[in-house]
């Protein structure tokens, strides 16, 4: 993808209800680009009134378009038909997405938006593939679960990621044959606009996908409230996450999929056959969109005997980086998403300093001349896990290093109290690597790799405060349908 001028993108500050952009009230909210901090647009706030509007279109989409009562297979074939529209539209959408997120417009057109694509097509193909089950019962009954759609879904989802992780809430709830009420992010809300155009386009009916915009204290609050919401999907904060469990159990029980926050480590013992290879996984785990990854391997617990090397290593791969705007194509680091952000690293990264940590490559801001939020990519050694930087989800290119002796150590310095979102295990011995996976509480373990691949089928989620259910994969899809137990007698000679 080129190089383009992010002043010359269009950008529609608008709500998407009903198949059609509806403009806000006001223009409440300022939205900058990382990249400079220019203010590039401005965002409406959907209030309590205009949320309940989004619900009750989707709502009346639910109950008479033919989305969840058509054949399954119908159903998935407008999926794919979307999936389509999003691959062609690369180029106006890898701009819309990097302009004023922390993605380069070189891996938004290569990796995010054809990622989007290919996770509708993996979640359209199990829209015939569960439908309930036969339950065995005696002969002169028949017991049968059947799999139903809730309704209408509230998606909230993150800034980090828009149009993927916006997918991965989406795609599955209308596979499932529910409705869907979006909430983006209000600092990345205008490439998931693009897309609901083009479910329009591709013939999912008007009111199935809408989209509110807001913050989450007025907008997403109003969302989780909502009685006609059955269920809340979220990616984000474990702090936001309990404030939404909250609000959902404050006004009657909902189902609720939470991916939450992560402070994940990757072990690696002295036996990896490949150092350089290692050392390359476990930097691009914390440097890939500037750490900005809820699964972000954010320390490093290296065992003793090749920590100095291991560690030199990394820093040579740090000093490679190219920090540059998302719409430079060379750049290699991405920002920070905002300055307020940044400052919040970089006072971790000082604290845990004058707690004792030694700052080995990094540090500090990376000037720019503009209000650009970039941050130097970040080991610091010395560090303790009573240290705020090691048990703090920092969200940025910071990793922190302990040392480890042998695989008892290794396995008390991986555990963390709060947090078991994923974890990386990089060793030669298969045994060793299984133990480890045993002995890890996390809800994804790599073993000598550390990220997923480009398939959708293993779903990720988090043990302990990590979160609640699983994104992607068949449980992802199953947690959008609910089951209704149905018996049939047929001893008796008329139904009554």
């Amino acid at each position: 993808m080129e190089r383009f001028d992010p002043d010359q993108v269009a950008v529609r500050s608008a709500h998407f209800i009903g198949g059609q952009y509806v403009e806000g009230k006001a223009d409440t909210l300022d939205v900058k680009r990382p990249s400079d901090g220019k203010v590039y647009a401005g965002l409406p706030v959907a209030d309590a009134d205009l949320v309940d509007r989004a619900v009750q279109d989707s709502w009346r989409a639910f109950k008479t378009s033919d989305w969840a009562r058509c054949a399954p297979r119908d159903r998935a074939r407008i999926l794919r038909r979307w999936a389509d529209l999003i691959d062609a539209d690369v180029k106006t959408l890898a701009p819309l997405e990097a302009i004023g997120s922390t993605r380069p417009v070189k891996d938004a057109a290569s990796w995010d938006v054809p990622f989007t694509a290919d996770g509708i097509r993996f979640f359209a193909e199990w829209a015939d593939k569960i439908g309930g089950d036969v339950a065995p019962t005696r002969t002169d009954h028949l017991g049968m679960t059947i799999a139903e759609p809730y309704g209408v879904i509230g998606a909230i989802a993150p800034w980090n990621l828009p149009l993927v992780m916006s997918s991965w809430k989406v795609a599955p709830a209308l596979a499932a044959g529910n409705a869907v009420v979006l909430k983006p992010s209000e600092m990345t809300p205008f490439s998931v606009l693009r897309i609901a155009e083009l479910a329009t386009e591709a013939g999912i009916p008007d009111g199935i996908f809408n989209i509110v915009q807001g913050d989450g204290r007025v907008t997403g609050d109003a969302l989780c409230r909502h009685p006609r919401i059955s269920k809340v999907t979220f990616t984000g904060s474990t702090r936001t996450g309990a404030a939404i469990m909250a609000a959902c159990a404050e006004n009657g029980t909902k189902s609720v999929t939470l991916e939450l926050g992560g402070k994940s480590p990757q072990i690696v013992f002295a036996d990896v056959p490949d150092m350089e290879k290692t050392a390359r996984t476990v930097a691009r785990a914390i440097t890939l969109n500037a750490g900005q990854v809820c699964v972000a391997g954010s320390r490093l617990i290296v065992q003793r005997a090749i920590a100095d090397r291991f560690i030199a290593r990394l820093s040579a791969i740090f000093a490679e980086l190219k920090a540059g705007n998302t719409w430079d194509p060379d750049a290699t680091m991405s920002p920070i998403i905002s300055n307020r952000e940044m400052e919040r690293i970089d006072g971790i990264v000082q604290r845990a300093v004058a707690e004792g940590g030694r700052i080995v490559a990094g540090g500090s801001r990376i000037a720019t001349g503009n209000e650009g939020a970039f941050y130097q990519p970040t080991i610091l050694a010395n560090t303790a896990p009573r240290m705020e930087a090691v048990k703090t989800e920092i969200f940025g290119p910071v990793l922190t290093v302990q040392v480890f002796d042998d695989e008892d150590e290794a396995l008390v310095l991986a555990d963390h109290p709060e947090y078991g979102l994923a974890a990386g295990v990089h060793t030669a011995d298969i045994g060793r690597a299984l133990r480890m996976a045993r002995g890890i509480e996390a809800g994804t373990v790599w073993i000598n790799r550390y990220g997923r691949t480009s398939d959708f089928v293993i779903p990720t989620g988090g043990y302990k405060r990590s979160g609640i259910g699983k994104d992607l994969g068949r449980q992802a899809y199953e947690a959008n349908l609910r089951y209704k137990s149905v018996l049939v007698d047929f001893g008796l000679s008329k139904l009554c």
